[in-house]
């Protein structure tokens, strides 16, 4: 499955440096369970967000996703594809940006033409460059916030309620970021999402974060407060969280972190895994 990471390191205007598609893989391995895309995504000192990117395949040069990138900001959103629709191209390729938000997504939808047509009503079908389920999501979060008057939780809980009753779903983790604030929701159960709370202070515990997808270190974090999510945990520490299906997550500027169950009921179309397309069973596998 895809892996999402996101670090918000409130106003402070850290340097992190990433890697993605961190573990050694042979050709066997690569064959079958190579990225299809890597992606960072991050907001700068004065809030301008960039998204950096590129297609993966197995057949592909892997360098982009094993080179080091340090980047500098306050709020960084990081995302391994494995694709389940839509083509090895830069346009399916996570993070996406509308509206000055970055966005990344975790998750299967299957039987989008309802979506697509609630997209051309909204008049969002235009900010869809790509074939991905991800994409349209955001399309529709993103109208939805804009018919909030820009209320970015209401918009998102709004968007994925529609989504809830209308579209067969077997998961839709998303990680949502503005310039100031990083939103986190889980849902329903079948992928994991995993919050950690470094808000306070530990000088003598190095910032490096790692799994075989992603990895993550910086000084400045080692004595920086800051939240991280993550699809799971990226070291031995005690405080992380696994989210509860349908639980969202708010941290704000000054690192404030809030916690509701906003999507109690699952959806009106749960998914089981075998009733996904053969590629996307193929891309639910665990982690190497």
């Amino acid at each position: 499955m895809c892996r999402l990471f996101a670090l918000h390191a409130g106003t402070n205007v850290v340097k992190a440096t990433f890697w993605l598609l961190d573990a050694p893989n042979n050709l066997a391995v690569q064959s079958r369970r190579n990225p299809d895309g890597t992606g960072l995504g991050v907001f700068d000192a004065d809030g301008r967000p960039e998204v950096r990117k590129q297609p993966i395949a197995a057949w592909q040069d892997i360098d982009f996703a094993l080179e080091a990138h340090h980047m500098t900001g306050t709020t960084f959103l990081a995302h391994v594809r494995y694709a389940t629709a839509g083509s090895h191209d830069i346009v399916n390729t996570h993070p996406f940006m509308q509206d000055g938000r970055i966005f990344a997504h975790n998750g299967v939808l299957e039987r989008l033409d309802p979506l697509d047509e609630r997209l051309r009503e909204l008049g969002t079908a235009g900010l869809v460059a790509g074939q991905t389920d991800s994409e349209r999501v955001f399309a529709l979060i993103t109208a939805s916030i804009r018919a909030r008057a820009g209320d970015v939780p209401a918009g998102l809980l709004d968007a994925m309620r529609w989504l809830a009753a209308n579209v067969p779903i077997y998961a839709a983790n998303i990680l949502l970021s503005t310039a100031t604030d990083v939103w986190a929701l889980r849902y329903p159960e079948p992928h994991e999402l995993y919050v950690l709370d470094r808000r306070e202070r530990a000088v003598d515990r190095a910032f490096e974060l790692r799994t075989n997808r992603i990895r993550a270190r910086s000084e400045q974090l080692a004595v920086a407060p800051s939240v991280v999510f993550a699809s799971e945990p990226m070291d031995d520490d005690p405080r992380w969280r696994l989210l509860s299906p349908g639980e969202l997550i708010h941290v704000d500027a000054t690192l404030q972190i809030t916690s509701r169950l906003a999507l109690p009921d699952p959806p009106a179309h749960q998914l089981r895994r075998e009733d996904l397309s053969p590629a996307a069973q193929a891309a639910q596998h665990e982690s190497v």
